[in-house]
């Protein structure tokens, strides 16, 4: 319920899917948290591959109603790794899943941005994540962000929007801005 006490959300909650090669997957994805928080509901936040200086965390972690959980210091880049770095971020990020499917209960949204670049990655278990997704509280919103979506989880997403580019700065070499970009 909301401050004025209007039942917010029925039902079950849907799973939504953000991705493509196109700009504006995690800005749509955190407008969706914004606009949720915004009615009452709680959020909690999880960015996987990113460390805890993003710019829009800046902000959600200011806004009432959403929980941003602490991500991993320092991030490297998934392709700059080795072996046994690239195993241990798996294990980092299956554990984090563990732990955020044990503390998301009271929550009305979830939102994993970057799960799916993860998945694409190989570095958090697809089979953990549907199984969660199958099994996740009957109300919970979950909202995932990525590059590439598997059919797998195609198939159970109730939304799923792919962002295509159709021309970005960076073809023209130009580097990425700073509350823009990231």
């Amino acid at each position: 319920m909301n401050e004025s006490g209007d039942e917010i959300m029925t039902g079950t909650g849907r799973v939504h899917l953000y991705y493509g090669d196109g700009k504006g997957k995690t800005t749509a994805a955190m407008g969706l948290a914004v606009r949720a928080a915004g009615c009452g509901l709680q959020v909690l936040v999880f960015q996987f591959l990113k460390d805890n200086s993003s710019n829009e965390r800046r902000v959600l972690e200011a806004i009432p109603n959403v929980t941003c959980l602490p991500g991993r210091e320092p991030v490297k880049f998934v392709s700059k790794m080795n072996g046994d770095e690239r195993a241990e971020i798996r294990h980092y990020n299956n554990k984090a899943l563990d732990e955020i499917i044990k503390f998301c209960g009271p929550f009305d949204m979830l939102l994993l941005d970057e799960a799916l670049c993860a998945i694409q990655l190989n570095v958090l278990s697809e089979e953990k994540l549907i199984s969660f997704i199958q099994h996740k509280p009957r109300g919970l919103e979950i909202v995932l962000t990525g590059h590439q979506v598997t059919d797998n989880l195609m198939e159970i997403a109730d939304y799923a929007t792919e962002m295509k580019k159709v021309k970005h700065q960076f073809d023209k070499g130009r580097t990425a801005r700073e509350g823009i970009e990231y």
